[in-house]
């Protein structure tokens, strides 16, 4: 294709052999970022645009589109060694090696990016322009040495995530909320609004599942609290999950979905779908950003509206923050037992005020104790979830609705999360108890489902 085959090397494995190439002085490149910050790094980005213009229009020729994974990668990499051997370029074989990494990652996935998406113990990564990335593993942020070439591709990163999702960012909309094919949440912000370039957030989610048995292992709840919450789950109480931020709230939300009979119509809403429901009847729908003309949005609220006409048996709302909350209420109070929420607050206490708050907002002219009302009688249990400041996620609290007394609503914990001090690692020490109540409110309802006994057990385990 590009004349006289190349001579190779042939300590190199088939379909990633590099032409040997004149000697070059060594460059120290562990990234690609690296290598074009080098000494000679205006000669080595000239002869990788060339390599990428060339491999494109091979690859138009080519059936590499048609193949993927590990053998689109071998055959790029041949292609990658006959370019270079062709243009006889002068690199070193630690040069080739990230250079052929580089354009295999922007071929074939999000560029510099694509070894800390492989990563299963990272929660988040946070890129602040092509200088800056960092990322979250166990609860603390630390400083990558990932880097981009420069703003332009990590835009051009931006916006290949986001259009695989039918959204887009640019100067004319640069906010948008995406997600990648495994669900994993994307939000983005570019310039004029960031000032130092693109930033890109992902809270990434772990390729495997994780489930109320994992969360009993990693000291987020006891097993006797892990018993209640699926209780809960299977009796169809109605379920709000509060958090701050980076607190665990989805993750929790999918462990508490687990617990939902396979035969149930389940229909999800959510802003960018990354619930995993592992149920065989669930309906997931996503909201939509209006178009460039400003017209074809699709909020929340008309999600929840919608899906009150699709015969479901749960409606699980991914993140409740606005006039929504009204809805949601409606569908907990008119049959939908067992539908699940979450949203932003620090306590149970203040989840409910949210929520009033958030009906308020919606243009509803409500008495107060009505609306306070309607909270009661929808909402059973507030799972309060917690990111402490070791960076472990706790369930720290499970409280249950009861009712009212004059204007103000009554709740009383089941379990709570006490703090008892830190080791000399820093790391918080705390245990779960059980407050004693030995008839929670939803008895009756698990009693229904014929729970109770387990319920019991679970509760006096718990005290004992």
């Amino acid at each position: 294709m590009f004349g006289k085959k190349p001579k190779t090397d042939p300590a190199q494995p088939a379909g990633l052999q590099r032409p040997v190439a004149a000697a070059a002085a060594p460059v120290a490149a562990d990234t690609a970022a690296d290598l074009f910050r080098s000494p000679r790094a205006a000669e080595i980005a000239a002869l990788r645009k060339e390599v990428f213009d060339a491999l494109i229009d091979a690859m138009d020729t080519h059936p590499i589109a048609r193949h993927g994974g590990d053998q689109a990668r071998r055959e790029i990499g041949l292609l990658v060694a006959e370019i270079l051997a062709a243009k006889k370029a002068v690199m070193t074989a630690a040069e080739q090696d990230v250079l052929l990494t580089d354009l295999l990652n922007d071929i074939l996935g999000f560029g510099p990016l694509e070894p800390l998406l492989a990563r299963d113990d990272i929660a988040d990564i946070m890129v602040n322009g092509a200088d800056d990335v960092f990322i979250e593993v166990n609860g603390k942020v630390e400083r990558t040495n990932i880097r981009f070439r420069d703003n332009a591709q990590l835009m051009n990163i931006c916006q290949r995530i986001v259009s695989q999702v039918g959204r887009r960012v640019d100067e004319s909309s640069p906010i948008c909320d995406a997600r990648l094919m495994d669900g994993s949440r994307v939000n983005v912000i570019a310039p004029p609004l960031a000032l130092d370039g693109p930033t890109l957030t992902i809270r990434k989610f772990k390729k495997d599942k994780l489930t109320m048995k994992n969360l009993v292992e990693f000291a987020s709840i006891t097993p006797e609290g892990a018993k209640v919450l699926e209780i809960i789950g299977a009796s169809r109480c109605n379920v709000l999950i509060s958090g701050g931020t980076g607190s665990g709230k989805t993750t929790l939300l999918n462990c508490m979905t687990g617990f939902i009979e396979e035969d149930e119509r389940v229909v999800t809403c959510e802003d960018a779908a990354e619930l995993q429901l592992q149920q065989p009847h669930v309906v997931r729908l996503e909201t939509r950003p209006p178009n460039l003309e400003g017209q074809g949005q699709v909020t929340m609220r008309d999600l929840v509206k919608n899906c009150l006409r699709m015969r479901p048996e749960r409606i699980i709302v991914g993140e409740v923050r606005g006039p929504e909350a009204f809805d949601l209420l409606q569908a907990m109070n008119t049959g939908h037992d067992g539908s699940m929420g979450t949203l932003h607050a620090n306590s149970p206490r203040e989840a409910l005020s949210r929520i009033e708050s958030m009906i308020t907002m919606g243009g509803y002219s409500l008495p107060t104790r009505t609306i306070r009302e309607m909270i009661v009688g929808s909402i059973d249990v507030v799972v309060q979830a917690a990111r402490l400041r070791d960076g472990s996620r706790k369930i720290t609290h499970i409280t249950e609705v009861v009712g009212m007394e004059g204007d103000v609503i009554v709740t009383q914990d089941l379990f709570l999360y006490e703090i008892q001090g830190e080791d000399e690692h820093g790391r918080i020490i705390g245990q779960h108890a059980s407050t004693g109540i030995a008839r929670p409110k939803f008895w009756d309802r698990a009693r229904y489902f014929g729970l109770e006994r387990e319920l019991a057990n679970a509760l006096d385990a718990a005290e004992a």
